[in-house]
């Protein structure tokens, strides 16, 4: 590690300058645990998962009741949050798999033109020309304390369930794929295991 200085319109700042490839190793993350992002100060970024819901099949009165509650809802927070819309890749490998069995066990012709036509389907999804995603919400904040977390995270829950949406505290998972998704400007990355 070497430290370096760097000269701005502000002024000169310290910065340590690594050698290291890995963006990890650039970020103030601690761990990721619980459904929280520890970070190096301290602090904890988490929150929760909002489960879509389509306001526009129901009647013109509904969509407006709830689009009055989540303004209400919105301007009741009094703390700092992050509104966050995320695309998670969708994986329909297992759905192939079962097309391919139900293609395997069917004799009739007509079945088998059917249950290839969606397999035919479902393979022009995954090719890259399509970008097939779910998109996810999440609401999400920064906190040192852990009582004022467990606080925070029930007035989001019950705030949206107030609203008629259904909402969860995020996982392991969703907070890496938040970050993978911002890191990687939306650029899905898989990588195998390697074995001896």
């Amino acid at each position: 590690m070497r430290e370096k200085d760097f000269i701005g319109k502000v002024g000169v700042m310290m910065a340590k300058i690594t050698s290291s490839p890995f963006t990890e190793d650039w970020l103030p993350i601690k761990q990721i645990l619980n459904g929280m992002i520890q970070l190096d100060n301290g602090e904890y970024v988490t929150g929760i998962k909002v489960h879509p819901r389509n306001i526009f099949i129901v009647d013109q009165g509904l969509q407006n009741a709830i689009i009055g509650n989540l303004r209400n809802f919105y301007n009741s927070i009094s703390f700092e949050f992050w509104l966050i819309i995320a695309d998670r890749p969708v994986d329909i490998g297992l759905y192939l798999s079962n097309l391919q069995i139900l293609y395997n066990n069917t004799d009739s012709p007509i079945g088998k033109k059917l249950i290839m036509e969606d397999i035919n389907k479902a393979n022009m999804f995954m090719s890259a020309e399509y970008n097939v995603v779910d998109t996810e919400y999440y609401i999400l904040f920064k906190e040192k304390r852990m009582e004022l977390i467990q606080k925070k995270l029930h007035t989001l829950i019950s705030g949206l369930a107030n609203s008629g949406l259904n909402s969860n505290q995020v996982s392991n998972d969703d907070l890496r794929m938040v970050l993978d998704n911002f890191l990687n400007g939306g650029v899905h990355t898989t990588f195998g295991t390697v074995m001896n």
